[in-house]
């Protein structure tokens, strides 16, 4: 007996586990690294041309909008790191039982959110 499949998938009624959010949100990580990348290098470029241009690069990262901004990058870059070594471990086949799986997915996306808070806090007060 074959499964009837749907011809239309409601995206909003498919509930992901969660191995399976912390992929997606691996790639979403890697997208905004990858799109942030030369946007960081040109402020890192123009913070080392002059100390005039320094310090109005230093004040454009003192905006609110611009520091949520920076706060993005940084969990894109810590969830990014931690689910990279999740999977790391999962090509050598360390941690794929079911239970484990979900644990370690779990820890990904929690060790990821308290780096981002401790870093953030830190570099962005």
């Amino acid at each position: 007996m074959q499964k009837v499949r749907p011809k239309h998938l409601d995206l909003t009624k498919i509930r992901l586990p969660w191995p399976g959010k912390v992929s997606i949100l691996h790639r979403v990580s890697g997208v905004a690294l990858f799109l942030g990348l030369p946007f960081l290098l040109y402020l890192l470029q123009l913070s080392l041309s002059s100390p005039e241009v320094y310090a109005s690069c230093k004040q454009f990262l003192t905006h609110p909008l611009v520091k949520l901004v920076m706060l993005g990058f940084i969990w894109a870059f810590m969830h990014h790191l931690c689910a990279g070594i999740r999977f790391l471990a999962l090509d050598l086949h360390k941690g794929i039982q079911l239970h484990t799986a979900r644990t370690t997915a779990k820890a990904v996306l929690v060790i990821s959110l308290v780096l981002t808070a401790v870093l953030g806090g830190v570099l962005l007060s």
